[in-house]
């Protein structure tokens, strides 16, 4: 698709162009898909969301692991596809501090529940339904994922469909291990 990004392709994401306009307009910050580059290499922001147990986790808990948040929803075809090779890459360097945590962005709850009914995931899935972290990391296209690393400190950020298990993406987190 080029340089299209991916939540403005595709039949299904056609209806959810108008969500994420009125969500760009009603954001009590101004973040442009430009300012969004400027995160790189500042300290992460912070966020307590729930898990579909309803148990809060904050990224403030995951101090001293690189941590590699993924912003996805379940209407969107590219963050399902790269959904299994992020399971991949989670289950070979979780022993070793890595956390993966899957922020939805879902409005409904139930949908994220039936979703994850039918594929099994060893990662943390979260809920941001009020947008917040959303917002705070600037995402504007899905997915949209950021390697942070011990320190709290975000090092690269990813846009579009990633192959989880590359080497590129590896030596990004050997690097810091």
């Amino acid at each position: 698709m080029g340089s299209i990004p991916s939540i403005f392709y595709g039949g299904a994401m056609k209806q959810h162009l108008s969500f994420f306009l009125i969500f760009l307009f009603l954001t009590t910050e101004a973040f442009t898909p430009f300012a969004a580059d400027e995160i790189v290499g500042k300290k992460a922001p912070g966020f307590t969301l729930k898990d579909l147990d309803n148990r809060e986790v904050s990224l403030a808990s995951l101090k001293g692991k690189v941590v590699l948040i993924n912003f996805w929803a379940t209407w969107c075809p590219p963050c399902k596809a790269e959904m299994p090779s992020l399971n991949t890459l989670y289950s070979a360097y979780k022993d070793r501090g890595v956390m993966v945590l899957a922020i939805s962005m879902d409005r409904k709850e139930q949908e994220v529940i039936e979703y994850l009914k039918k594929n099994t995931f060893s990662f943390k899935v979260l809920l941001d339904p009020k947008m917040n972290a959303t917002r705070y990391y600037g995402v504007f296209s899905l997915p949209t994922s950021f390697l942070i690393d011990r320190n709290g400190v975000i090092v690269k950020r990813y846009l579009g469909e990633e192959r989880w298990n590359s080497s590129s993406i590896k030596n990004d987190i050997q690097k810091l291990l």
